[in-house]
């Protein structure tokens, strides 16, 4: 039977715009300079994800062949990569993902570069269910919870977590589950998505926001898509008459960003989610075993302070952080994401 070959997309110009075009960056195995060039001009390649501080993780963790540890937030899979490495192939590694999108690709890639069930158990597992996979492992000796989001789903427009791209507005990242943004913003009073942007992401303009948001819904144009809620953070600031043009643009970046971080903490229950995964880590951590936790937000990263310091006084911890580790000038010359990161560490006693 004849298979009809298929073209790959093509792009006006010189240089693909769209995530779809850039059949090159999505084929980092084949194209290895084109990666490099994207990374080296501060990009992130399209459908990949620079791993952070991971030579920091590495520093904390103190991996040693023979032990078993868990990645509790697998993603594109290069911190699990880099912790299988220092097992030189003695121990285990289990990994966790709520992605049904992004754990199939990257249980492939893993096994492609021959980490295979020998040495790595991958599960789709929300990580606040912890106790769960430890009826199945065992306790860790090494725990490492990457909590920010991964650049492929930010960067692909079907699933709606940017700003700069036209798609619905979900920003789930289970989107076989739960409820999306779009409907989540359209259940919300005014007043109480003033409070989710508030206590989400220290939005300033809250109120205005809110009220043009709500006007839409009582006009009948409720807010469905990435570029709806844009076009409503944009018309809300213009009614902020103190804001100039310039201030009013820098203003909308910094607003669409973190309006979008707000909605998205939101639908996937990020702080109640942390919260569960804190709890019980003492309870899935063998004696001595360290964990690290990277932060992307002021929220998180208080979540991630006061368990530690609170177990630390009641004896559950030997040792934790008494400061955050930050990404290097260069780490964040190089992947401009990088630039929020903090990360903190403990030991169990």
């Amino acid at each position: 039977m004849d298979i009809e070959h298929k073209r790959r997309v093509r792009y006006k110009g010189t240089h693909p715009r769209h995530f779809h075009e850039k059949y090159k960056e999505q084929n980092p195995e084949k194209y290895a300079d084109t990666i490099e060039k994207v990374i080296s001009k501060g990009s992130t390649p399209a459908g990949m994800h620079i791993s952070i501080m991971v030579q920091e993780i590495l520093d904390v963790l103190n991996i040693k062949p023979g032990e078993t540890g868990l990645d509790a937030t697998l993603g594109y899979g290069g911190h699990t990569k880099a912790m299988l490495e220092k097992l030189e192939g003695k121990g285990h590694m289990w990994a966790l993902d709520v992605d049904p999108i992004e754990i199939v690709k990257t249980k492939e890639r893993l096994k492609n570069l021959g980490f295979d069930e020998d040495i790595l158990s991958i599960r789709r597992i929300n990580f606040a269910n912890i106790d769960e996979i430890v009826n199945e492992s065992g306790k860790f000796d090494f725990i490492l919870a990457d909590l920010g989001v991964s650049s492929m789903q930010i960067d692909t427009p079907e699933r709606g977590f940017s700003y700069k791209v036209d798609a619905p507005l979900d920003l789930r990242l289970d989107p076989e589950h739960g409820m999306s943004a779009a409907d989540r913003l359209n259940e919300l009073s005014e007043d109480d998505f003033i409070g989710l942007m508030i206590e989400n992401s220290d939005e300033p303009y809250a109120e205005q926001i809110a009220a043009v948001v709500t006007l839409k819904k009582k006009m009948g144009m409720p807010v469905r898509t990435t570029v709806d809620l844009k076009n409503a953070i944009e018309e809300a600031l213009y009614r902020v008459k103190s804001l100039s043009d310039k201030e009013r643009k820098d203003a909308l970046k910094k607003s669409c960003a973190r309006v979008f971080q707000a909605l998205r903490i939101d639908v996937n229950s990020e702080f109640e989610v942390l919260y569960d995964f804190l709890e019980k880590l003492p309870g899935v951590l063998n004696e001595g075993g360290r964990v690290a936790i990277l932060t992307f937000h002021s929220g998180e990263d208080r979540l991630v302070k006061k368990a530690f310091k609170s177990m630390y006084r009641e004896g559950i911890y030997s040792d934790i952080s008494n400061d955050v580790t930050r990404p290097s000038e260069d780490e964040c010359r190089r992947n401009p994401r990088a630039k929020s990161t903090k990360l903190r560490w403990a030991i169990k006693s």
